[in-house]
């Protein structure tokens, strides 16, 4: 079977991880868009299993949790109209785990936004925790059941809710909120410092996750048109972030940064990883004999 080259790969991870469409990633590099959908699948799988392996005893000191809305082939409200239903089709929430000092990516998570995906996420964040940590979460309430059935009374745990004035007649069907008029911090659990209950580094951690994703972008037609190719993305998205990208204030990378890295890895590195991760083609089967030569 042909397989594009290695530094050919790995330009098309690295620019689908800049932002690029899938389409536009298969111009620019001369190749089928079924190549770069299979490109896309291989690498979500193996960079799922490679952020599962290696971001694991993370000792962390202040956490945040936020999540970033988006949808798979329709928009909730439309879903009931779709000529031809998908599975997963509607809103679609990513949920992230920040650490504030390192920048970390700790865990992600694709699906809803109830209770059972934040007991999940929840759930999977803290099996790669090595220490108790102060957590900061939004006031979304799914997060309370989830923080205590996961952690009890082993973490330090608070919730930053904004608070937004009314919004003007003129902000009506716009995605921006109302301005905020203040914030309230309360306290959950333990004896969380409230001078550092803050959801800032993961909100902004959210930015990046719509500019580098071109599925995160609004009003275009890049949107995930299957939910996991949705959910291959942002795993791939996140052994770029945690493991390729240099942060700008931290000038290594948030793994280097929390100790779970020696060096900055390159896609090549990666490609060459998968390559060694897939299973060995089988010994061909027995010769079988054409049509033609059996209708002779």
């Amino acid at each position: 079977m042909n397989k594009l080259d290695t530094k050919t790969r790995a330009q098309i991870l690295a620019m689908l991880c800049e932002g690029a469409s899938m389409r536009s990633v298969s111009r620019l590099t001369d190749t089928s868009i079924n190549t770069v959908s299979k490109l896309l699948v291989d690498a979500g799988r193996f960079c799922a299993g490679f952020h599962d392996a290696m971001v694991r005893g993370v000792k962390a000191k202040r956490v945040q949790v936020d999540e970033v809305w988006s949808f798979t082939a329709a928009k909730e409200k439309n879903v009931a109209g779709m000529k031809k239903p998908v599975d997963g089709a509607g809103d679609t929430w990513t949920w992230t785990a920040i650490e504030a000092d390192t920048k970390l990516l700790i865990s992600h998570f694709v699906g809803g936004r109830d209770g059972e995906c934040a007991k999940w996420f929840i759930e999977d964040m803290a099996g790669r925790l090595a220490n108790r940590v102060q957590l900061t979460s939004d006031g979304h309430k799914a997060y309370l059941e989830a923080v205590e059935g996961t952690f009890g009374a082993d973490v330090d745990y608070a919730m930053l809710v904004k608070l937004y004035g009314s919004a003007p007649e003129s902000f009506k069907g716009r995605y921006s909120p109302a301005d905020c008029t203040g914030i309230k911090k309360t306290k959950i659990e333990g004896k969380p410092d409230m001078a550092h209950v803050s959801t800032s580094y993961v909100e902004r951690s959210n930015l990046t996750v719509r500019m580098h994703n071109r599925r995160f972008t609004r009003l275009t037609n890049a949107f995930s048109k299957k939910f996991e190719n949705h959910a291959h993305m942002v795993a791939i998205y996140a052994v770029w972030y945690n493991f390729l990208r240099i942060h700008k204030t931290l000038r290594v990378t948030p793994a280097m940064a929390a100790g779970l890295s020696d060096t900055i890895k390159t896609w090549e590195q990666i490609v060459e990883a998968m390559d060694a991760d897939a299973p060995k083609p089988g010994k061909r089967g027995p010769y079988k004999k054409t049509l033609e030569e059996i209708s002779n």
